[in-house]
This record gives structure tokens, sequence and C-alpha cells, in this order.
């Protein structure tokens, strides 16, 4: 899923080939939850109302493009706070910790860092030493140096 990336919202015209969803394998398809909580869920809901009523559209392509747009980047802001708020947490669960040696994986290799996720309890740092030769899926045993809570940062050093 992560390799997928996020989903986006997008206008689909009913004269245009279905696109379906690549993931679920299926060619009919469109996105709803709740009306209550999504506010794409309601532009949905709106749609299939007018739709099975044979009243006009609740929304004109242009106004649906738009509002597409938009419920994308505010799921996109959405998915970035709470990111920060899981690295915040796990830094200040681990805080206590500092010393203690844990198993994980090696899920990111970049010019910022070797980043490594452990398997219990389940939490994201960067190794900031001895990281040298580590591939993605890699497993090793690390040894948590630091946390910083308010940043969401947690360092290790590869043991």
């Amino acid at each position: 899923m992560k390799l997928l990336g996020p989903g986006v919202y997008a206008l689909q015209r009913a004269n245009e080939p279905d696109l379906g969803h690549f993931g679920l394998a299926v060619d009919d398809y469109s996105h709803s939850t709740a009306p209550n909580r999504r506010y794409p869920d309601l532009i949905t809901q709106r749609l299939l109302k007018t739709a099975a009523s044979g009243a006009e559209p609740a929304y004109s392509d242009e106004e649906l493009i738009q509002l597409a747009a938009h419920c994308t980047e505010r799921e996109d802001a959405a998915r970035k706070v709470e990111r920060t708020m899981r690295k915040v947490v796990a830094a200040q669960y681990l805080t206590p910790r500092i010393g203690e040696s844990f198993d994980g994986i090696i899920t990111g290799v970049s010019d910022s860092g070797v980043f490594v996720r452990l398997f219990h309890p389940p939490a994201e740092g960067r190794i900031v030493r001895n990281e040298n030769g580590l591939d993605v899926g890699d497993k090793v045993r690390v040894k948590l140096v630091d946390t910083a809570p308010a940043r969401g940062f947690i360092d290790f050093v590869r043991e």
C-alpha cells in the first residue's frame, strides 16, 4: 500500500471509460464511507440522490473538479498531522527506554539517513551511527540513544 501512495479524488464524467480501483481490481468503484463524517462522502451521497431522483446534478463539472482538489489537499494535510502525531507519541513513549535495545527492519535509505521500524513497540526512527551498508528490508538490532518528543525524533545506533 505504501508503494501505491495515497489516493486522490477526481472527477470522472459519465462518457469516460471507468477507471475503477487499482488496488481492489474492480471496474465500477466509488469511494464512500459515512456522510456524517467526511465531506467527500457527503458529495457522493448528494450526487447519488440527484441521479436516483432524475434531478439536475448537485454540482457542475467545474465545481466537482475544485471539490476533488480541495478534498485531496485536506486529506493530505490530515495525513501529515496524523503521521507527525504518531512520531511525537512514539518518541514520548520511548524516552524512558533510552539505552535499551530493539529488533527492527530498515524501512528507508536516503540522503537524509537510514530509517528503522521497530517490531515492538511499533515505532520508527533514524539510525545515527553504524548505518553504513544497510538496505531496505534488512533486519537489525538497534540501541535507542536519544529522543526529541516535541519534534518526533527517535535516534538509534546499530549494534
